[in-house]
């Protein structure tokens, strides 16, 4: 009798945990114009008194970006689902990846000259930008949407380099990256 009860209670929290484990958006989000108007809200800047030993500059700034713009497009795209289970931003993943491929070749040879400058581990950071953006979905419900917002924006005609694509989130403060103040 007890074993038949430990194996109903085993399979009810089976079912439990299968039930927690689905996806939080799976549906088509709706069509918009391309634009670049999809970050969430970008956090606070840092005031840390050693600010000016820390801070990154433009040209920095602009390396670090251009890794995070395509992790982060990388993961939604492992993660945004149609109700089928298709990975729904994979296609313009694909045109996303032929557009810039030869930029994103070149940014990671100049990932690695950052990191050597600033003495940073590029897997860690790339890890950093994937991890942290696996986070977002279960928080913002608008996940999905942003990241067709920003494939889109990337793969429009007008749009010729990385650095016009915006970051969904700017995971920089988060990661201690902050920008050089302007004099």
């Amino acid at each position: 009798m007890i074993k038949m009860l430990s194996q109903a209670a085993l399979l009810a929290a089976c079912g439990l945990a299968m039930g927690a484990c689905t996806p939080t958006q799976t549906s088509a989000p709706a069509k918009k114009p391309p634009a670049a108007d999809y970050a969430a809200e970008a956090p606070k800047a840092s005031t840390a008194a050693n600010l000016k030993a820390i801070c990154y500059s433009d040209a920095d700034l602009a390396i670090f970006r251009t890794r995070m713009v395509q992790q982060e497009i990388a993961v939604a795209t492992l993660q945004c689902q149609n109700p089928g289970g298709i990975r729904a931003l994979e296609p313009l993943y694909t045109q996303f990846l032929n557009k810039y491929r030869s930029e994103l070749s070149t940014n990671t040879r100049e990932l690695q000259q950052l990191a050597n400058r600033k003495r940073l581990n590029v897997d860690i950071v790339v890890t950093q930008f994937a991890n942290r953006t696996a986070q977002r979905p279960p928080v913002d419900p608008k996940f999905c949407d942003r990241s067709l917002r920003a494939l889109e924006w990337s793969l429009a005609p007008e749009v010729k380099t990385l650095t016009q694509v915006p970051a969904m989130y700017d995971l920089g403060p988060e990661m201690n990256v902050h920008p050089c103040p302007k004099p």
